[in-house]
């Protein structure tokens, strides 16, 4: 029984040389909710970051559920356990009242999925044991406990109001974004593939490569056209799948084909090799930086050992094509592997990888 809890993610344990240090276990009262009922480690090495470990494991655990709600209940005489959960990235939102006396009040922790803001101008501080005046302050739904500071004459809790997001208008705009970037891009491609057509130099596989990236483009606005659809009439809560697809598609058919048959391009029009070459190298560069920073849409996912291997692929792929056009060379065998790196990267990232939201917050909370 432990060995199957322990397999499925409700019993998380660490040891050392065969002796356990501490567990974690979870429940799962419904498919989209996790509550952590039990944190304990031994006592022998505490305040050495195993709860923490522990802790941080069970909320990355790859649920059945995207991203389920995981709570925990703690009593007001548990400070080291608020503390604890706070520091994980968890939030005090509800006063859960028992049928007993004071000491079995007890505070509803939730672990913070995505980035909230905190109005600076709406924060105060309540006395740990002043549980009446707790429960007010966490009245409101946008009210909760952030922090546990000391006082004078003890802790307290630290009361922060969260601004309220309206999601919907922020996914019509992320939609109308999409739209207009693919839109733009498109534009871009449908120029360059005019100047290749019109080019008797022009090889036939970036043609090719070129047409491709125009389709693809065109399928990633049909994709956007269809999250807005899903935000006007269809509300099948599926609007991060459909962005999904139509962010991946236009990166990888669309945005890189374009930017890496620009040096080929370059090639065709000029007679210089040298300058041909530093605009691959560059444009590589250039590549190589985006493909690592936060703004690329490889960031939103976990990263292994053979997408690594493909985005180093990607970035060579420019100077590669340039120098093959620019010494005569065939560059059929160059075009082949781009064409597999790229439909690699997006079949990777749409069926071997979760929602774009998988990506871990630098802060669960912060204000602005």
């Amino acid at each position: 029984m432990l060995a199957r809890s322990v397999a499925q993610g409700f019993v998380r344990i660490l040891e050392s040389e065969g002796d356990l240090l501490g567990c974690v276990v979870t429940e799962r009262p419904s498919p989209g909710h996790v509550r952590v009922t039990v944190i304990a480690v031994r006592s022998s090495v505490r305040r050495q970051g195993v709860a923490t470990r522990l802790l941080s494991e069970t909320v990355k655990t790859p649920w059945a559920s995207d991203t389920p709600l995981i709570s925990a209940l703690v009593g007001l005489e548990d400070t080291a356990l608020m503390q604890l959960l706070l520091r994980s990235g968890f939030l005090g939102t509800r006063l859960m009242r028992g049928s007993g006396p004071r000491a079995d009040v007890r505070v509803h922790f939730q672990h913070k999925s995505r980035v909230a803001y905190v109005d600076p101008d709406s924060r105060h501080l309540v006395p740990v044991n002043d549980y009446e005046q707790l429960a007010e302050s966490l009245g409101p739904s946008d009210h909760a406990v952030t922090a546990l500071v000391p006082l004078g004459d003890g802790l307290a809790f630290e009361i922060a109001r969260f601004e309220q997001d309206d999601p919907a208008t922020l996914q019509s705009g992320e939609a109308a974004a999409g739209i207009a970037f693919s839109g733009s891009v498109l534009a871009a491609i449908t120029f360059l593939l005019g100047f290749a057509f019109s080019s008797t130099r022009f090889p036939d596989d970036v043609r090719l490569l070129l047409i491709g990236a125009t389709f693809s483009t065109v399928l990633s606005l049909i994709v956007y056209a269809s999250a807005s659809g899903e935000l006007a009439r269809i509300r099948s809560n599926s609007f991060g799948k459909i962005m999904k697809w139509g962010n991946v598609l236009s990166e990888y058919g669309g945005v890189l084909p374009f930017l890496i048959s620009l040096p080929v391009t370059y090639a065709q029009a000029s007679d210089n090799p040298w300058t041909t070459m530093v605009l691959a190298l560059v444009l590589s560069a250039a590549i190589a930086w985006y493909e690592q920073s936060e703004f690329s849409i490889a960031h939103r996912f976990r990263r292994s050992p053979s997408e690594i291997t493909l985005m180093a692929l990607t970035a060579i792929s420019p100077t590669v094509g340039a120098g093959l056009v620019a010494a005569n060379a065939v560059s059929w065998p160059w075009t082949t592997a781009l064409v597999v790196t790229l439909t690699a990267r997006t079949w990777l990232y749409l069926f071997r990888r979760g929602a774009e939201a998988d990506v871990a917050e630098r802060r669960q909370w912060q204000i602005r």
